[in-house]
């Protein structure tokens, strides 16, 4: 399978040793917290917020790969509180459309840069 890395200029650049996306078959992006595409930083913002940024950037991603979030198949969801669960439903279903991509949603101990929320996909 060829592996053809994905980046863009609109999202901050990886804090770590990973790509954006990879493209083969499937294109499977990393997680993205809500980092300010110019300064790297975490937003400011609950995880309405969060969501809401980190739902651009990863459209800017998927963007940048020649797809679109209808071509989304999987999303996953890291909360680091499940209270905070129905406010990120909200702001995803503004985002994707029926059919639906499948979705898990984890509550998880921590994420990057204290982020209340991150997201990952595989786009076909």
């Amino acid at each position: 399978m060829t592996r053809d890395i994905v980046t863009t200029d609109k999202i901050a650049q990886p804090i770590g040793p990973f790509s954006a996306a990879v493209r083969g078959e499937l294109t499977f992006l990393s997680g993205q917290v809500a980092q300010d595409p110019v300064t790297g930083a975490l937003i400011d913002g609950d995880a309405a917020a969060q969501a809401e940024r980190i739902l651009r950037n990863l459209t800017a991603v998927i963007e940048a790969a020649g797809k679109t979030l209808d071509d989304v198949v999987r999303v996953g969801i890291y909360l680091t509180d499940m209270t905070d669960f129905a406010a990120v439903n909200s702001v995803y279903g503004k985002h994707f459309h029926a059919p639906f991509p499948a979705r898990t949603a984890i509550a998880v101990a921590g994420l990057p840069l204290g982020a209340a929320v991150e997201m990952d996909a595989v786009v076909a």
